[in-house]
């Protein structure tokens, strides 16, 4: 295990002095590039197997051992996301060369071609104007629709109050009612009770006079 980590350290070591190359004018890029990623292919490889052979390794010493493949892996991380920083880098200065190059190449034979251009352009704001102009009907369109529909239901609650005012009215001279019958019964009672007296009474004179 430890050649193979020592045989993978070099070949970061030799990824870094290549990137120094990247930055040398006289140095071929695409050339240089390729041996680096070809070289961080075969430290990722290493690094797997580096891996498998950490179950070799005593108990002891493992947690060291797996300290050093994982600053491995952290290297090999770090040179190829700049690997791929730098080729992103390369291919937006290419893409911007050849933005200016055609630029500068280009030529304008006649102003009929600036005419159509602009005739193009006056289409183009028209028919922009026109899509706004029918945004601004579709919207007002619906506004209306909106307030149609907020009216019809005014007009549905407008209706559903007047039932409830109706109901509890309804429901106001029931109460009236029920208590018309409650103070009847309890008048009723009272006279109930006072012609059981009198009928008493009464019974108890005629017996009072006619006995004794």
């Amino acid at each position: 295990m430890d050649t193979l980590y020592h045989q993978t350290n070099r070949v970061i070591q030799e990824i870094q002095q290549h990137f120094q190359l990247l930055n040398s004018p006289q140095a071929n890029e695409l050339e240089v590039a390729n041996q680096i990623q070809t070289k961080i292919v075969s430290v990722k490889a290493n690094c797997d197997r580096l891996d498998v052979l950490l179950f070799k390794v005593p108990v002891s010493q493992r947690p060291n051992a797996k300290m050093r493949v994982d600053q491995l892996k952290y290297d090999v991380r770090h040179l190829e996301n700049a690997l791929n920083m730098w080729q992103q880098k390369k291919q937006k200065r290419e893409m911007e060369a050849s933005a200016r190059e055609q630029l500068l190449n280009r030529r304008f034979t006649s102003n009929q071609e600036t005419a159509i251009d602009l005739a193009d352009a006056a289409l183009d704001h028209n028919n922009s104007l026109m899509n706004a102009h029918q945004g601004v009907d579709e919207m007002m369109f619906t506004g209306s629709s909106i307030l149609d529909s907020l009216r019809s239901q005014r007009e549905t609650l407008k209706g559903a109050r007047k039932r409830i005012l109706d109901i509890g009215n309804t429901l106001g001279l029931s109460n009236h009612t029920m208590r018309l019958i409650e103070k009847r019964l309890s008048e009723d009672k009272y006279i109930l009770y006072g012609g059981m007296f009198v009928t008493l009474l009464v019974i108890v004179l005629i017996i009072y006079f006619f006995v004794f």
